[in-house]
């Protein structure tokens, strides 16, 4: 037998063990097979997801009381632009320049953010500080805490009320007709806690809160 004959069987030899090993490692279609199933996607994913329907943390971040909650809701879809988180920063402003206007007997200036019984009480305070002499010197120096306390919406009137309890402080000094000191210091801060009640028509073009009410 010659060599070429025999390089021949060898490599025929080959290809027969070959044909068989793969076929022993990839076996043979017969009939139905299943589909190849999908390799699972193991990607990561981001650690967050965007739950419809979830707590409103405007609300939720101002106010623990489920009523309260409730109304400022409902003041929402009254109005979609209403925000509580902008209101409080609205209502502390409201606080000082209120506080101080009235001290200064100045009603003209905050007469649009006052209410109707707000606006007799003022009245009536300041023609009696007058008549006394009385003259009132006060320098704000800050909120110390503002929480909001109640709210409530009317569905037939659209009504909002929103109340809120400050804690003030401020330099105050009360004078008679002479000048002389009568209550405060001008160097000595005073504290003080009130809760003021604003209320509002929501989905109206006016969009400023008036002081409807003041209490301890």
């Amino acid at each position: 037998m010659n060599s070429s004959l025999i390089q021949l069987l060898v490599l025929a030899g080959i290809a027969i063990f070959l044909i068989l090993k793969l076929r022993a490692v990839l076996g043979t279609r017969e009939g139905f097979e299943k589909p190849p199933q999908a390799v699972e996607d193991i990607r990561p994913r981001p650690k967050f997801e965007v739950i419809e329907g979830g707590p409103d943390r405007d609300i939720a971040d101002n106010t623990t009381d489920p009523a309260s909650a409730a109304a400022l809701a409902a003041m929402k879809v009254a109005e979609p632009s209403f925000n509580v988180t902008d209101f409080l920063k609205g209502a502390r402003g409201a606080y000082e320049m209120i506080l101080i206007a009235f001290d200064k007997g100045d009603l003209d200036r905050i007469r649009p953010f006052l209410g109707d019984e707000v606006t007799g009480t003022f009245e009536s305070a300041i023609s009696d500080r007058l008549e006394r002499g009385l003259t009132i010197e006060s320098t704000f120096a800050g909120v110390r805490e503002m929480v909001l306390t109640d709210a409530t919406f009317d569905d037939i009137s659209k009504t909002g009320e929103v109340s809120v309890r400050f804690t003030g402080e401020l330099y105050r000094t009360v004078r008679d007709k002479t000048g002389a000191v009568i209550e405060g210091s001008p160097t000595t801060i005073i504290r003080q806690r009130e809760t003021w009640t604003f209320g509002r028509r929501m989905g109206t073009g006016d969009p400023n809160w008036q002081l409807t009410a003041t209490g301890d």
